[in-house]
C-alpha cells in the first residue's frame, strides 16, 4: 500500500468551487485525495463558510491584486512563497500563466506538475502584450515543470506538436443526474423541456453573443435562459444584451451559484448551447451531458472530443437558428441525443480522474516523472483560433 502524501494545489481561486473549471477540478480531486488519507492544502483567494477547511482540504486564504492582468499571478506569488516555507511532498500548479514562479518551487525541491489548461493566448481579452506573455508562459511551463497535465486530447496534441513535450492526460468528471427533480424550475419561471439554456462566463471565446444572435434570428417558441456573467467584461456583456434587442423570449439570469437549481436547469432543458472554444475540456459541457441535455456546441475539436456523433455543431448564428428550430420540431430525436450524451458522460468519472492525480503525485514524489523539457518551439506561431491537428502521445 502506498503511503499518504502531502499535496498542495496552487493557482486557482480555491474552494468552495464557485467559478470555473480549475476550481471544479481542485474541489473534486482534492476532496477525493483527502478522503483517501492524503493531506491536501488548497490556496484560496477568499474566505468560505469555514475559513480553515472544506471537504477535508486545508484552506490557505491569501490576498490578490484586484486587477485582471495581475490577479492570478499576484495570488500565486504569495501562495508559492507560503508553500516554499512550509514544504509539501508534491505541488499541482494550475494555469500555465503561473509558470514564471515555478523556479521558486524547484529551488525548494518541491516536485511540481503544471495543469496547462487551454490556449489562453487566443482569448481576445488579452492585448498583444498579454498574448506574448501567455505564449512565453507555455514555454516556461515546459521548461520548469516535472510533469504537464492536459485536460483534453487537443491540448495534449498542441504541447506535443509545439514543444515535443509529453503530457499526462487527465480530463474532468461529468456528474450524472438521473431522474432529477424539477421543483426549483419555478424559481426562474420555466417548466421541464420548456426552454433552451446557455451557461457561460461572458467572454467572446465562449460565444454567448452567437447563441443569443442565433436564437433571436430563429423561429424558436421556447424561451432562451442565459446564465452567466464575468468580472472585467462590461463591454462584452452590453454587447450580448444589445443582441437580444428587447426580445421577450430571452431571459438573462446573471450568475447562478445555487448548484441544485443549476442541475435542474441542465437536466430539463430542451437544448443546451455551448460556445466555449479555447479552454480544453469544459466542466459546464460535462455537467450538461451528465444531465442528459441535448447539446448544440461551437464546432471545435475540444467539443467534438466530448460529444462525438451525438452532438450538434455550429460555427455561426444561422446554424444555431436551424438547430434550435429542429430541436423544437423534433423533440423526441433531441431527447434521444441527450440520452446518448449521458451514456458518453460515464467515460468522464471524477473517481478515475482522482486516481490519475494520485498516481502522478506518487510518481512525482518518487522522481519518476518526465522532468523539465527543452522549451524550443517546433513550428511557426499558429494563427489565433487554429485547432490543433490530432496526433499526440501522452504519458
Amino acid at each position: 500500500m502506498r503511503s499518504a502524501l502531502s499535496v498542495a494545489m496552487v493557482g486557482t481561486r480555491g474552494v468552495p468551487a464557485r467559478y470555473g473549471g480549475f476550481e471544479t477540478a481542485v474541489e473534486e480531486v482534492g476532496s477525493r485525495l483527502a478522503a483517501r488519507g492524503h493531506e491536501v492544502r488548497v490556496y484560496c483567494r477568499a474566505a468560505g463558510d469555514d475559513p480553515g477547511t472544506h471537504l477535508g482540504m486545508q484552506r490557505v486564504v491569501l490576498p490578490a491584486l484586484r486587477r485582471r492582468s495581475l490577479e492570478t499571478l499576484s495570488h500565486t506569488a504569495l501562495s508559492v512563497a507560503h508553500l516554499a516555507a512550509r514544504r509539501t511532498d508534491v505541488a499541482f500548479v494550475f494555469n500555465a500563466a503561473n509558470s514564471p514562479l515555478l523556479p521558486v518551487l524547484r529551488a525548494a525541491r518541491v516536485p511540481v506538475a503544471t495543469h496547462v489548461d487551454g490556449l489562453e493566448w487566443q482569448r481576445s481579452k488579452w492585448g498583444p502584450t498579454g498574448r506574448r506573455y501567455y505564449r512565453g508562459a507555455e514555454a516556461l511551463a515546459v521548461r520548469w515543470s516535472d510533469a504537464l497535465i492536459a485536460d483534453a486530447q487537443g491540448i495534449a496534441d498542441y504541447y506535443r506538436e509545439e514543444f515535443g513535450a509529453p503530457t499526462t492526460l487527465l480530463t474532468y468528471g461529468a456528474p450524472l443526474l438521473l431522474d432529477p427533480p424539477a421543483d426549483r424550475l419555478a424559481d426562474v419561471d420555466v417548466t421541464p423541456g420548456g426552454y433552451h439554456l446557455v451557461v457561460a462566463r461572458f467572454e467572446p471565446e465562449n460565444h454567448v453573443h452567437l447563441a443569443v444572435e442565433g436564437y433571436v434570428r430563429s423561429g424558436a417558441r421556447l424561451p432562451l435562459v442565459v446564465v452567466g456573467s464575468a468580472p472585467y467584461a462590461d463591454e462584452y456583456t452590453a454587447r450580448v444584451h444589445a443582441l437580444a434587442d428587447g426580445d421577450p423570449r430571452v431571459r438573462f439570469l446573471g450568475g447562478v451559484w445555487d448548484g441544485e437549481l443549476l442541475d435542474q436547469l441542465y437536466a430539463h432543458a430542451a437544448s443546451y448551447l455551448h460556445g466555449h472554444s479555447v479552454g480544453g475540456t469544459n466542466p459546464s459541457l460535462l455537467r450538461a451531458i451528465g444531465a442528459g441535455a441535448p447539446t448544440i456546441a461551437y464546432d471545435v475539436s475540444f467539443n467534438r472530443e466530448v460529444l462525438g456523433a451525438a452532438g450538434r455543431y455550429a460555427s455561426g448564428a444561422a446554424e444555431i437558428s436551424r438547430h434550435l428550430e429542429d430541436v423544437e420540431a423534433h423533440p423526441q430525436e433531441a431527447r434521444a441525443d441527450g440520452a446518448a450524451l449521458q451514456l458518453r458522460a460515464r467515460d468522464y468519472d471524477w473517481d478515475r480522474v482522482a486516481d490519475g492525480y494520485e498516481d502522478l503525485a506518487h510518481r512525482l514524489r518518487a522522481r519518476d516523472a518526465p522532468g523539465p523539457q527543452r522549451a524550443r518551439r517546433r513550428r511557426p506561431e499558429p494563427a489565433p483560433g487554429r485547432d490543433a491537428e490530432p496526433e499526440a502521445v501522452t504519458v
